[in-house]
């Protein structure tokens, strides 16, 4: 994949360029998230730290459905590890989005869902706007954008504060992951089958 190799920004990421991406022709949910932090860097793999154990709670789905690339696309803002600003982590090099956004997205025709995972991924798709306001309002941008929290520890600590987020949007959004991947409804009752037989 000619993205693989990208080294349009490579000399003011810290830790060099490595883009990290999952994506095929016949995705049908796309995660549109921020960029990737030290570990995924490291790993090659997109949310393979405490974010993604959060993101994957939040769909309520298992690690291999999350990386089915055939049905999940991860395409974040910034395809590299961008480095680190004040207490976190710096904004996804603008380059990025400019050069290889629409390019990958065209090779998708399928998709059918885009998690607008943090602010970042909002502001670009949607324009400047309160991120609290938008995931409380997701229902207005249903059926094509579903607008989420970054899914990184303090938002632990938000969700504390909204508990409409836990009560109202994380079931609505599990919904909406099933009716565009129907099989999600069959792993659920496969494991709840299992379930049963163990009590």
């Amino acid at each position: 994949m000619e993205v693989r190799a990208c080294r349009a920004c490579g000399d003011l990421l810290p830790l060099g360029p490595r883009p990290v991406v999952q994506m095929s022709a016949t995705a049908r949910i796309l995660i549109a998230s921020q960029a990737p932090g030290t570990k995924v860097h490291a790993s090659g793999i997109p949310f393979s730290d405490a974010s993604g154990d959060r993101l994957r709670q939040w769909m309520g789905i298992t690690p291999d459905q999350f990386y089915d690339a055939a049905n999940i696309a991860i395409v974040p803002m910034g395809l590299c590890y961008p480095g680190r600003s004040g207490s976190g982590d710096a904004p996804p090099r603008p380059e990025c989005a400019r050069l290889w956004r629409e390019r990958l997205l065209a090779q998708m025709p399928d998709l059918r869902l885009t998690l607008l995972v943090g602010s970042y991924a909002q502001n670009h798709v949607l324009g400047a706007s309160a991120l609290t306001e938008r995931v409380r309002d997701f229902a207005a941008y249903l059926p094509r954008w579903f607008p989420l929290p970054h899914p990184s520890w303090r938002s632990a600590i938000w969700a504390r504060n909204h508990p409409w987020f836990e009560k109202q949007v994380l079931p609505a959004l599990r919904s909406e992951l099933r009716q565009i991947w129907p099989e999600l409804n069959e792993a659920g009752q496969h494991s709840d089958d299992a379930q049963n037989t163990r009590v």
